[in-house]
């Protein structure tokens, strides 16, 4: 049992606190991780605000990277030492899913058994939830080892542990589920963390023209040097009318783009997106809506006769271990800016400050750096 530094979220609402944690000793198909580098994603924020689930007190962070400090007796897939990203896809093996040769949308992917606690206070044992079964504001974590993907260990900690949740997410929906590739257009609706990653993975994949669409110019600006060829301001313009312009303007005849990728999650954005896209063209949701929110009311004969796909993309329908190495080395040989993303390195004490940026829209990522 060690202990150490984390952010705990006790309460729905209530700013978070920087607290001692018990980290236990792993045990079987587990391993604990010295945590170097942890994105401040959106998804904590819905953990402190409660729009995850009630489970508090949640130890926060899970866009991470570090090193193996321990593993169980049983793991091999991981030693001390490995340089590691954090995944909460660690795929079981075992289900449906996997024994079709399907990995990528296990449905019982693994957490460390043993639980983190609370160390002082009150409530000194209290078992923490690990936010998406990881738990990495934390000098130190405890997860199981399927969740620690092996990269290069010259990679820039702050930039490739990112993968580990929203760029992974954006680039997977482009690549992996909107199967985009050269030949097809692509428009980006929501050009946040995960949009702009959209658009970076359409650019890796040779896509043109991709079109970014937002309502904040700084955003568009990050969009265009991350690959967009083309933005629409939809607070000024109608998008859906914007993108079937500037691809009728490429491929004759085209009523859309052949993909359109909707990463705000909000019934309006993905209304536009449905009616944005080609004939039997693809709309990908990737943004997150929340439990209220009801997909907006359309004609069924839209749906039978535009033909094409609507999809979810859950991860980015990504394979941890078959695409995070893959991207890390596209990084290490620049054709793949993850330092971009990297927009401040913090402390471990400014997180609920980065939380109060997300709402200026001024920053893809805040960075805890351990």
């Amino acid at each position: 049992m060690q202990q150490v530094k984390a952010v705990v979220a006790r309460a729905k609402g209530q700013p978070v606190e920087v607290t001692t944690i018990n980290v236990p000793d792993p045990g079987p198909g587990e391993a604990v991780v010295k945590i170097q580098a942890c994105g401040v994603c959106h998804t904590d924020l819905h953990y402190r605000e409660g729009g995850i689930n009630a489970d508090f007190p949640f130890l926060l962070g899970h866009e991470a990277s570090g090193v193996v400090e321990a593993v169980g007796d049983d793991v091999t897939s991981v030693a001390p030492g490995d340089f590691v990203v954090l995944n909460w896809r660690a795929v079981c093996g075992q289900c449906r899913a996997c024994e079709r040769g399907e990995p990528q949308y296990c449905f019982a992917t693994h957490n460390a058994t043993q639980k983190m606690t609370l160390a002082e206070g009150d409530d000194a044992g209290t078992e923490l939830s690990p936010a998406l079964g990881i738990g990495a504001f934390a000098e130190k974590t405890l997860v199981a080892a399927g969740q620690c993907t092996k990269v290069d260990p010259s990679a820039r900690p702050a930039a490739v542990g990112l993968l580990g949740c929203g760029v992974m997410a954006g680039i997977g929906a482009a690549i992996n589920t909107g199967a985009v590739g050269r030949g097809r257009s692509v428009a980006v609706i929501g050009c946040g963390g995960v949009g702009v990653a959209a658009i970076a993975g359409s650019a890796l994949a040779g896509a043109s023209p991709i079109i970014a669409v937002d309502i904040d110019a700084g955003k568009l600006e990050t969009a265009k040097a991350l690959g967009a060829t083309h933005t629409v301001d939809s607070s000024t313009t109608d998008p859906v009318e914007a993108i079937k312009e500037i691809c009728a303007q490429t491929y004759a005849g085209a009523e859309g783009a052949d993909v359109v990728i909707e990463a705000v999650g909000r019934p309006e954005t993905w209304k536009q997106a449905f009616y944005a896209r080609d004939l039997a063209g693809t709309v990908v949701l990737v943004g997150v809506p929340t439990p209220d929110m009801t997909v907006p009311e359309l004609p069924l004969i839209d749906v039978f006769g535009r033909g094409g796909a609507l999809k979810s993309s859950w991860y980015g329908d990504c394979l941890p271990s078959r695409d995070f190495p893959m991207l890390v080395d596209l990084y290490q040989q620049g054709r793949l800016d993850l330092d971009a993303f990297v927009t401040e390195e913090i402390g471990i004490d400014d997180v609920e400050a980065a939380f109060a940026k997300m709402h200026d829209g001024g920053v893809l990522r805040s960075v805890v750096i351990l």
